[in-house]
């Protein structure tokens, strides 16, 4: 409908002009002396008009030479920045794809425009680390280490990948840079963690935890199980006397000290050093807060010399205890133990039948026969004590 107006409009302007230069008199005279030059109106017109016209091509052809360079830069850097822009979403598709060869390879080709320099650096160093190509990463983190727009993708991109190569140390000075920069994200932490546990640098890793429990940034199961291992470090490392071991107690926060695992391994500590005091309060601490009975174990093994009153305040603290759990095994056996040890044989006899009976597992049937056969042997029964020690010792077979 458009092209039908614009004809009708031509033909119409078409038939006006003619019908105007038809009955258009008009002369056009140009003196130049001695010439002279007639010319009709209609003819003088025709002229000015072609004239505008071939100025007007004269001059956009002149305008297109001159800007001709430019279009031409223009052109090729459009055409870098195509290739370059392809070349990295062909790269990033490739490292997702788990394509590392290609990924590096169109990570070649991105760097080549400088805008993407940078982020294909961090694909070619992350495609090559893939590769275990050590030294390849490295050259392409080394590109960045001029480029201040890069430092922190290129810091938390040397961590995560030292990390996973089983560097802690360079990982860990990478951290430090990052964190001197003023840069403290949780993601950095965790890559610290890392690095921090394979270092085995237990006390940062406990650090570590907490900070990154305030941001709930770790699974309860991944924190407790780190914090069950560097405590199990700091307090089972056999360097340690009683003096350092106290020191050692000293920094555990009291919500950490009463969780059963660490209370465990302190207690265990402890006992190994000769200070069963400062055990059995551990035990009691941990017991009261959260019964567990690797601790009623190591409460066992703190037994107060025979005849005192801490001895007397142990049976005291299990009774209580044995009213709440009456089918605990570990608690009869401690119990029939501690009485074993005071002379109170009936109770003691009378635990230790009760572990025997409610024992879960060859190691208690052991320490239960065990344990009835020196009360039988101190009793001069040795008919019962040297049944007990060969049930012991069948068990200890079993």
């Amino acid at each position: 409908m458009r092209l039908f107006l614009w004809l009708v409009a031509m033909m119409a302007a078409a038939i006006g002009i003619a019908v105007t230069a038809r009955f258009n008199p008009g002369n056009v005279v140009l003196f130049y002396p001695p010439h002279r030059i007639d010319l009709s109106l209609n003819f003088f017109v025709v002229l000015e008009v072609a004239l505008f016209a071939f100025l007007y091509v004269l001059i956009r052809a002149f305008r297109a030479t001159v800007k001709m360079p430019g279009k031409v830069a223009a052109y090729r850097q459009h055409k870098r920045e195509r290739d370059g822009n392809k070349g990295l979403r062909e790269a990033l598709k490739a490292l997702f794809e788990g394509r590392f060869g290609h990924a590096e390879k169109a990570a070649l080709r991105a760097s080549e425009l400088p805008e993407n320099a940078g982020v294909a650096a961090l694909i070619g160093a992350r495609a090559a680390h893939r590769m275990r190509q050590a030294q390849r990463r490295d050259q392409w983190l080394n590109k960045l280490v001029g480029d201040n727009s890069m430092k922190t993708a290129r810091l938390m991109t040397m961590t995560e990948l030292l990390v996973d190569d089983h560097q802690p140390e360079q990982a860990l000075e990478a951290v430090r840079e990052l964190n001197a920069s003023g840069t403290r994200h949780i993601h950095a932490l965790q890559m610290s963690l890392k690095a921090q546990q394979q270092a085995k640098n237990w006390p940062e890793v406990l650090r570590l935890v907490r900070s990154l429990d305030k941001h709930r940034a770790l699974h309860p199961a991944l924190s407790s199980r780190l914090r069950e291992l560097a405590y199990d470090d700091l307090l089972s490392d056999p360097s340690h006397d009683a003096e350092s071991l106290l020191r050692v107690w000293s920094t555990v926060p009291s919500g950490d000290r009463v969780k059963p695992y660490v209370a465990c391994r302190a207690a265990t500590a402890l006992n190994a050093r000769g200070l069963h005091d400062e055990a059995r309060v551990v035990a009691e601490e941990s017991l009261n807060a959260d019964w567990d009975e690797r601790v009623v174990r190591a409460y066992r093994e703190a037994a107060a010399p025979a005849g005192s009153q801490a001895l007397l305040m142990q049976i005291e603290h299990c009774e209580n205890w044995a009213n709440a759990r009456p089918t605990d095994a570990e608690l009869a056996l401690t119990l029939g133990s501690l009485c074993l040890k005071q002379k109170l044989w009936g109770k003691a006899q009378r635990y230790l039948e009760q572990a025997l009976s409610d024992a879960a597992d060859s190691r208690m049937v052991r320490e239960s026969h065990l344990k009835l056969a020196q009360m039988h042997e101190a009793l001069g029964q040795e008919e019962e004590a040297a049944n007990h020690y060969r049930q012991c010792a069948l068990a200890t077979i079993l």
